[in-house]
């Protein structure tokens, strides 16, 4: 059963893999890639999020942009592929990775309810601002915000503290979404009211932290707020 969620001041999501696909780079090398394109996006995803969290404990910030390339290179040095034209065709594709095929119409409905509606990412402002832009949803969000300028990555507490700050709303008020299983940890562990789109059917993190709800879409969203 859904719980209705009550008294949201804005809607917040996460970009990679919530709104943003990404798998869309790899699966747009299939002719290059071959049968390795599905392990090289697995690998090439799981060591850019391995290097966000290690970096961080280790205070040796880079932003995501070269965390996304160095994460690249070691799949690709995993799986014996040597080639520099095609690194970088997949780097140019990773910044305007394709969005979900819910996800405007979902923003629109929002907006037209009067719902504050904002990212807050790791990725870098550049980064960001491409997917968007590429997307044609930059007029969906009132506030797109990376974890840049505090140079460290989810799941800080100090991350999730720039959408209070920028919304000017307490956490209580705030639904967050997102598709890993760990952010969704993080946020609700710091306050919010947050939505699990479990778009990839994970098992949910032995972590602090719970969702009000799991989604297998981000369609789903406009109803729990009532819309």
């Amino acid at each position: 059963m859904s719980t209705k969620l009550e008294n949201i001041g804005a809607c917040v999501f996460d970009a990679y893999g919530t709104l943003f696909d990404v798998n869309s780079a790899a699966a747009q090398c299939k002719d290059d890639l071959g049968d390795d394109w599905e392990a090289l996006s697995d690998i090439w995803r799981m060591k850019q999020l391995n290097y966000t969290w290690l970096r961080s404990l280790m205070e040796e910030y880079r932003d995501f942009w070269q965390i996304t390339g160095d994460a690249l290179d070691f799949a690709m040095d995993t799986l014996g592929i040597n080639d520099n034209a095609l690194r970088g065709k997949l780097m140019n594709l990773y910044s305007t990775l394709d969005a979900y095929p819910e996800v405007p119409a979902m923003l629109k409905t929002l907006r037209a309810n009067n719902v504050k509606t904002a990212i807050l990412s790791n990725g870098s402002p550049n980064m960001l601002g491409s997917a968007v832009e590429h997307a044609s949803l930059g007029k969906l969000f009132d506030a797109v915000i990376s974890v840049d300028s505090l140079q460290i990555y989810k799941p800080h507490p100090s991350v999730y503290q720039l959408a209070v700050d920028e919304l000017n709303l307490p956490a209580e008020q705030i639904c967050f979404m997102s598709s890993n299983a760990w952010d969704v940890a993080g946020a609700a562990n710091f306050g919010f009211q947050v939505n699990w789109v479990n778009r990839f059917g994970q098992a949910r993190e032995r972590l602090p932290g719970e969702p009000v709800n799991e989604i297998k879409a981000l369609d789903e969203l406009p109803a729990l707020l009532g819309h």
